[in-house]
């Protein structure tokens, strides 16, 4: 009897071995693609969604309104040339910066390193913004002189005062959403940058111009010379990957909305000795 009971038991034991073998593993996969995401940490927010505190824009096109940054034109109110939105909190170095935006219209972008050129007028690294599939993404310099240095779906490397592309990202068509909003991510430590749209590399650049090239610089945001147009941008989050740039200076004079010619006040005529 005692020897039937064990080999029962023994038998037992096996087949719950075998069950346990055969069971799913889920719950180690899950663990593992947790620790992939990408993580949060060291990001602040450097728009407070509420007002422009931070910001300085020319306040005939920028305001905040839904609690995002807004910026915008219209037929009776149209800015002649490119205007900018600056963050004038500090400089950007190596980062990350994420944020997410829409637009209706015309076309936008988000300087990056950067110069004041004061006026509310900014030239540098642009991460445009064009409502357009296949434009959104790229990277622009901005008052330079080398136009478009790295289209959507481009691995390129700047030398010699060349571009040279050196490979290619799988983009697709679907990785921007018209009409809607879409998350932008800017990764710039040294020379390579990167950018990405709703989680989509869309440029890989490196730039190996010293003369040409920022490691520092300002960060603001776009709205574009030409028809009436709209771009909102909000949940603007930077992470520092490195140490801080130089502080930034003091901003330049810039001119009032509704400035026009001032004259010179012409001197008042002595009055007659009596």
């Amino acid at each position: 009897m005692r020897l039937l009971v064990s080999l029962s038991l023994v038998t037992l034991l096996a087949c719950s071995a075998a069950i346990a073998a055969e069971a799913p593993t889920a719950p180690v996969a899950t663990t593992a693609a947790a620790s992939a995401a990408p993580s949060e940490e060291g990001f602040i927010p450097i728009f407070n969604g509420k007002d422009l505190t931070g910001w300085d824009g020319n306040p005939k096109f920028w305001s905040v309104k839904d609690g995002a940054i807004h910026g915008e034109t219209t037929k009776e109110n149209p800015t002649k040339g490119n205007t900018f939105c600056l963050w004038r909190a500090g400089l950007v170095g190596d980062f990350e910066l994420r944020l997410t935006y829409r637009l209706q219209g015309g076309n936008s972008g988000i300087q990056y390193r950067s110069r004041d050129l004061g006026n509310w007028v900014v030239g540098g690294y642009q991460a445009e913004a064009a409502n357009a599939s296949g434009r959104d993404g790229y990277i622009y310099d901005e008052k330079g002189k080398r136009g478009r240095m790295c289209l959507v779906g481009e691995k390129v490397v700047w030398k010699d005062g060349k571009k040279q592309v050196t490979g290619s990202l799988e983009v697709g068509e679907a990785y921007f959403k018209r009409d809607d909003w879409n998350e932008y991510r800017i990764v710039a430590v040294g020379n390579h940058l990167a950018h990405y749209i709703n989680g989509v590399q869309t440029i890989d650049f490196t730039d190996e111009d010293p003369a040409a090239r920022a490691m520092s610089g300002i960060l603001a945001l776009q709205i574009h010379a030409g028809g009436p147009m709209t771009v909102e941008f909000k949940n603007i989050h930077l992470k520092k990957l490195g140490p801080d740039p130089a502080p930034a200076p003091a901003a330049p004079p810039a001119a009032k909305p509704d400035a026009g010619k001032t004259e010179t006040p012409k001197a008042k005529k002595a009055a007659p000795a009596k």
